[in-house]
């Protein structure tokens, strides 16, 4: 099925649903609906067309990962060594403290998210990788803007 462009415009009544599933992901249909100004089908129409739109994904939760032990928190920079692109790609991949990881253009090819218990966790991980890669690594200290929503507005 192709998209068009116009296939992922979003209206007010959308935009609406769409924020109150972003603050609330288990918000009852109910809520949704008067949050959105409709009827609980309505509502669950316009849920069940932006999902097939595929606008929304999933439904998903937020961790914390210092609250699950992990008070660590790394970007790591990626420039794989010649050859080594799809070995590093698994690596990443089969190591769960990389909690994200996107593959980018620029110099480095991947930049990945990891948490940790601790500083000699950090080590040892990054150890694996650095057999195969070059690796740049920053602490997180904080996270002033947590993951949200792009604007929903036609307005730019």
């Amino acid at each position: 099925m192709s998209v068009s462009p116009n296939d992922n415009v979003i209206d007010d009544v959308d935009q609406k649903i769409l924020e109150a599933l972003a603050e609330n992901a288990r918000i009852s249909l109910k809520e949704l609906a008067q949050a959105a100004g409709l009827s609980s089908p309505s509502a669950a129409e316009r849920l069940r067309r932006l999902e097939e739109r595929g606008i929304i994904a999933a439904f998903t939760i937020g961790i914390d990962p210092a609250a699950l032990g992990y008070p660590l928190q790394a970007i790591v920079r990626v420039r794989p060594l010649p050859g080594q692109l799809h070995v590093v790609q698994r690596i990443i991949q089969e190591t769960p403290q990389f909690v994200e990881c996107d593959k980018v253009t620029g110099d480095d090819c991947f930049i990945a998210r990891l948490v940790v218990r601790s500083m000699p966790e950090l080590d040892t991980i990054l150890d694996k990788v650095a057999e195969k890669a070059e690796t740049s690594t920053s602490m997180v200290k904080a996270s002033p803007v947590k993951r949200r929503l792009p604007p929903l507005s036609r307005e730019r």
